[in-house]
Formats: C-alpha cells, sequence, structure tokens
C-alpha cells in the first residue's frame, strides 16, 4: 500500500500518518512544497521511533511524483476528498499496491488533481454534515484500514 500526501502543512498529521504507514508496512510519498522542515521536532515526536521504520520517498512535484518508478499506477490511486460525487470507501474495491492520495489540511487536493483522478475519487461517509471534515491523520487511518481489510480478505 501506498499513503500518499500531497503539500502536507502540519508536521504532527504528516509524523502520525507516517507512524501508520511504518506499522502497515506501507510506502508514504511526500509531495513537495511542504509546510515544515522535515527534521521539525513536531514531526519526530508524533511519528516517535517509527520515522526510522519508515518506508518514505520524497518527490519535488505531482509531475515528479507520476514519473517515479516507486509509485503505484495513477489508475490505482484513490484520492479522497470531502467534495460531493465521490464513492465512498467502503465501495471502493482496493488491491494490493494501491496508493491513497490526500491533499493538505487546509486546501485538500487542487482542481488539477480532481480533474485528474475523478475516477477514483473516494470520500468517507461523514453522518454529521454540520462539521466540515476529519482531521487529516484519522482520516488516512481510516482509509488505509479499510482498503487492508479489503485486500486482506482477497
Amino acid at each position: 500500500m501506498h499513503i500518499i500526501l500531497h503539500n502536507p502543512q502540519i508536521p504532527q498529521n504528516t509524523g502520525s500518518i507516517g507512524r501508520l504507514a511504518a506499522i502497515l508496512n506501507a510506502r508514504l510519498h511526500l509531495i513537495h512544497p511542504l509546510g515544515f522542515i522535515i527534521t521539525d521536532s513536531r514531526l519526530r515526536r508524533s511519528g516517535m521511533d517509527y520515522w526510522f521504520d519508515l518506508d518514505v520517498v520524497h518527490h519535488a512535484s505531482w509531475e515528479a511524483f507520476k514519473k517515479s518508478d516507486k509509485t503505484p499506477p495513477l489508475t490505482r490511486i484513490w484520492m479522497l476528498s470531502t467534495k460531493e460525487k465521490a464513492v465512498t470507501i467502503w465501495d471502493a474495491e482496493f488491491k494490493k499496491g494501491d496508493g491513497l492520495l490526500f491533499g493538505s489540511e487546509g486546501e485538500g487536493c487542487p482542481q488539477f488533481l480532481h480533474e485528474e483522478l475523478a475516477s477514483t475519487r473516494l470520500t468517507i461517509p461523514q453522518p454529521n454534515p454540520k462539521l466540515r471534515s476529519l482531521n487529516l491523520a484519522m482520516a488516512a487511518g481510516i482509509a488505509a484500514y479499510a482498503a487492508l481489510g479489503q485486500i486482506i480478505k482477497r
């Protein structure tokens, strides 16, 4: 599994997601620019010592990510979104080696990604429509374990 963060802004979220990726033996992709310095103490604190067991790959941009030999095919990247007209994570058909793409905490994924990945856009159901969205690290955990649950069953 691949967990892909496009321009993450909050080091504690990235550290927590790095810890999740390490536990799942997933590769973490960080698409720059980041909203923090990778040696940020808050990042290390939230990822704790798991960061040393993490398979993390940095990409200068989305275009660099697409050209890398360490990324899944675009057709197997699921973009998580709070926007309407997206399939829920319960209805997606995940496979081993899939990627889960998350946008930045403040902006989500940019419009060009919504256009490029429109057929693989997913959402996490939110029963309370008054609230905006889940925390990025929480959403990554929910989506990753939904995908893992399907992959293990196959």
